[in-house]
């Protein structure tokens, strides 16, 4: 009975985070992690392998209805997404080796500065600001590096660092930029998804019910994307950040 009603929890649970990964373009990992060490219990090396098990699926799905909706070419995402796999496997062995409490530390610091740049962006801006020069498309496949030691260190963010670079960087329009920012997240969560397995920290049997749950609500959490202001959105996102992060800290 105890078994039936964690997993129903873990599904609800999955729900929710695959409707905000679909809402922010950030497959709900990083916020899975948290709940995991937060209210589970799990040490950080264990909580990321787990969360692993739930973004594979979210985000192949998140990724296609984004291609859906904005098309860009297969071939740029695939450069994209091969690149990442150089750095995601030597960061995700440094992670399974790190001391946990370490690792935790410096999860909860990355969640800060993810609550600092979404605060940041999140700013009125100048009508006339002018947009810069654009980078060369030949570099894009440097952001699928920079997203795989993320997507390895900390088995979520490779997405959220390379979304802002692909529209800063490159000039790629945000939805567009989501997308392919996903097609970086597919490969580095299967090897660090592999690494993590091996050292065995993964619950394979939580990850699958957080996955189905978050299969359920990823799509209509990416329609809904293209419907909300995305300055509210970033706010509230960032605050949440804020708030879990500095639990994370009080915990260390």
């Amino acid at each position: 009975m105890a078994l039936i009603m964690t997993l129903g929890l873990a599904l609800l649970l999955g729900a929710a985070l695959g409707a905000l990964g679909g809402l922010l373009g950030i497959g709900g990992g990083i916020l899975a992690i948290p709940v995991l060490v937060l209210l589970y219990g799990m040490d950080q090396q264990l909580a990321q392998g787990t969360a692993l098990v739930m973004m594979v699926p979210n985000v192949l799905i998140a990724f296609w209805r984004y291609r859906q909706r904005n098309p860009f070419p297969l071939r740029t995402a695939l450069a994209i997404g091969l690149t990442s796999i150089l750095s995601t496997y030597p960061a995700a062995r440094l992670a399974v080796a790190l001391d946990a409490r370490l690792l935790k530390l410096a999860f909860a610091v990355f969640l800060l500065w993810l609550a600092v740049y979404f605060l940041w962006t999140s700013r009125p801006r100048a009508g006339n600001a002018s947009p810069g020069a654009h980078w060369n498309e030949r570099y894009l496949p440097a952001v699928g590096v920079v997203g795989g030691l993320f997507a390895g260190l900390f088995s979520v963010g490779a997405g959220i660092v390379a979304a802002p670079i692909l529209v800063r960087g490159f000039g790629k329009r945000q939805a567009v930029a989501q997308g392919l920012a996903l097609a970086l997240v597919v490969p580095g969560a299967l090897v660090a998804l592999a690494t993590y397995g091996r050292a065995q920290h993964v619950d394979w049997r939580l990850g699958a019910a957080l996955a189905a749950g978050g299969m359920a609500t990823v799509s209509w959490g990416v329609a809904l994307a293209h419907r909300v202001p995305e300055r509210r959105l970033k706010q509230s996102f960032a605050l949440m950040l804020l708030l879990t992060a500095l639990l994370m800290i009080g915990q260390s």
